[in-house]
Formats: C-alpha cells, sequence, structure tokens
C-alpha cells in the first residue's frame, strides 16, 4: 500500500487522477464512445484506461506519449476460463508497448468451492506471462461473492504466485448485493496482504468521500466508472 505524505482532500486533481483506472468496460459501447472515454481519461491524468482486450489497438493512438497506459481486463469478466486460455489472453495484451498494467479475474467458483490450490497454480501462470513481458498482473477477487475468510485465503494465494495487486470486483457481478471497494473490505485485504501486494478497490466507488477516505488508508489504485470519475475527482460542481 501506498505511504501517503499528505491528506487526500489536500492534493491536486493530477495527484488524485493517478490513483484511478478508468474504466471503459461495458460491452455495448460503440467504438466512438471508447475512443472519446480514452480521450476523457488521458485528459484528466488517470493511471490507465482499462478497456476489454479487443480494443487495445483502437486506444492505443489515444494514450501514447501520455503518463496513462491501457489496462486490458483478461477473462472478463467471470474468471472462468481454462489457464492456458487466460495465459494466452495475457500474452498477447502483454506484447503492447501502451499496455500498463493487465487484470485477470480469479476464478471464484474456486475460491468459493475451496480449491486454493488450483486458484494459485492458475494466478501463478498467469503473473509469469505478464511479468515475462515486464507487465504487473491485478487479480480480481469479487469480493462480494465471498466470505472474510476466503478473501483472506485468496489474499495468500495472490502472495504465493506473485501477484502484483489484489482487486475487489469486477463490477459486472449478479445474484449478490453489491458494496464493492468498502473501507471494510479493503482493510481486510490490506491487513492480509501487508507489503507483498499492492491494492485495488473497485465498485461502487461513486462518491469523492469514498475516493478519498480509501486514499486516505493507502490505497494504490481504484478501479472509477466514466461517470463517477469527475465526482470523485471534485470536477463536477
Amino acid at each position: 500500500m501506498k505511504k501517503i505524505s499528505k491528506k487526500a482532500s489536500e492534493m491536486t486533481v493530477k495527484e488524485l487522477a493517478a490513483y484511478i483506472d478508468y474504466s471503459v468496460l461495458k460491452p455495448e459501447f460503440t467504438e466512438e464512445q471508447i475512443i472519446d472515454l480514452t480521450k476523457d481519461g488521458v485528459k484528466q491524468g488517470c493511471a490507465t484506461i482499462c478497456i476489454n482486450p479487443g480494443y487495445i489497438e483502437l486506444c492505443t493512438p489515444y494514450v501514447e506519449g501520455t503518463n496513462t497506459g491501457l489496462c486490458p481486463v483478461t477473462d472478463f469478466p467471470f474468471g472462468t476460463s481454462a489457464t492456458e486460455s487466460k495465459v494466452a489472453q495475457i500474452e498477447i495484451a502483454a506484447r503492447y508497448e501502451c499496455v500498463k498494467e493487465i487484470d485477470v479475474v480469479a476464478n471464484f467458483g474456486w475460491i468459493r468451492s475451496g480449491e486454493y490450490g488450483k486458484v494459485t497454480e492458475d494466478l501463478k501462470a498467469c503473473a509469469d506471462a505478464a511479468h515475462k513481458h515486464g507487465k504487473e498482473l491485478k487479480a480480481i477477487f469479487e469480493t462480494d461473492a465471498l466470505t472474510e475468510e476466503q478473501i483472506k485465503k485468496t489474499c495468500q494465494c495472490c502472495i504465493e504466485a506473485g501477484v502484483d495487486f489484489v482487486k475487489t470486483s469486477t463490477g459486472f457481478l449478479t445474484g449478490f448485493e453489491l458494496h464493492g471497494a468498502t473501507p471494510e473490505v479493503i482493510k481486510l485485504m490490506m491487513d492480509e496482504v501487508g507489503d507483498k501486494c499492492k491494492i485495488k478497490g473497485s465498485g461502487s466507488i461513486r462518491t469523492r468521500e469514498h475516493f478519498l477516505q480509501l486514499i486516505d488508508m493507502g490505497i494504490d489504485r481504484m478501479g472509477v466508472g466514466y461517470k463517477s470519475v469527475p465526482v470523485v475527482l471534485g470536477l463536477d460542481s
């Protein structure tokens, strides 16, 4: 987690934007919408634009030469593909220079089944594929579908697998109450991983108060939907 030198409320818009992975993931988005939102994320100075992997080439021209990278989300949003398929998706995405980091969804059906050995093996193959190309890997847990004990054990899987970031949610879970990156679940993950992994919160980060609170807790990154980015940055007034 980040060591905070000043309160989030005292940070500039540029400093705050560096915490954001700007989410452009809705499957119904047109190419024009994806381009417009990518441009907006770059304009704000966000850390990355989270996109579906099929749009890497479309978005590349708009991030080249900027401080904003692309973050393709692989095996999204279910995490249930074979490991070989996940690795192939990561290998393809990692070839692009503008790709800064790669997200992958952990198989949370395996997590709920207690198959932690399989989870670790799967994530290790994914982390190795990303690291081979010099990219960092974020593993998405889908915490709203998990118990506290399952979240803790998955954190340990990620540490063992060499994952760079542990991440809460996809934002696309159905059939459960959606709470996303609550301070409680972020603290649980922080306490479990210590300094062995970075922390990304995503899901239900829609208010400036919530956003600033997580920064003050020491979070490393947040996935924020395009509608909420101006709100959390204080640009909507």
